[in-house]
């Protein structure tokens, strides 16, 4: 499988500032609520080809933030992320499909120590220089998963019928990489 169009060999590095990793999950069966995760880090070995490929990220749990204090603290908490005990989660990356634009990025996602297999679909947005000399990738990613199957189980029922939260969460990246010299 050859690389996308610029993306050259090489250690590429998440920029932070530049990328975001949000979330979506239906509240109380009538709206979305939205959020992020605001520290995270993640490595790609590029090589001859995508096959010769390799990701690793991890996600900050602390850094939790749906824009409301009373519910971050909640899902920092233990009947959530437990952050003091599992601070991190993690993707490793097993294989990629696809060419051009769009592509599917399988890896192993953990949270609180479980692992299960999630597909990410990806889309390159492409390779520029910015002003100070940096090679930058962009990439934009979408998966669903259950957060049930993560260990993160708790709930409350509605007076109507239902639950709460949602057990489907959509995951969204937009990711910036920085090609390392």
């Amino acid at each position: 499988m050859t690389l996308p169009s610029g993306l050259t060999p090489g250690v590429w590095t998440l920029d932070m500032s530049h990328s975001e990793i949000g979330f979506t999950v239906r509240h109380a069966g009538i709206s979305k609520v939205r959020g992020r995760f605001t520290d995270a880090s993640a490595e790609a070995h590029i090589g001859q080809s995508l096959a010769e490929a390799s990701l690793h990220a991890a996600v900050k749990t602390a850094s939790f933030d749906s824009g409301d204090a009373n519910r971050d603290a909640h899902v920092r908490g233990a009947d959530f992320f437990d952050v003091e005990n599992d601070p991190e989660m993690t993707f490793r990356a097993t294989s990629v499909e696809g060419d051009g634009e769009d592509y599917t990025l399988t890896g192993d996602l953990t949270i609180k120590g479980i692992t299960k297999p999630v597909e990410l679909e990806v889309e390159f947005t492409g390779v520029a220089v910015d002003p100070f000399g940096a090679t930058r990738a962009g990439f934009s990613a979408e998966a669903e998963i259950s957060r049930k199957s993560f260990g993160l189980t708790w709930n409350a029922a509605l007076e109507a019928g239902g639950l709460l939260v949602s057990d489907k969460v959509k995951i969204n990246v937009e990711a910036a990489l920085v090609k390392q010299s």
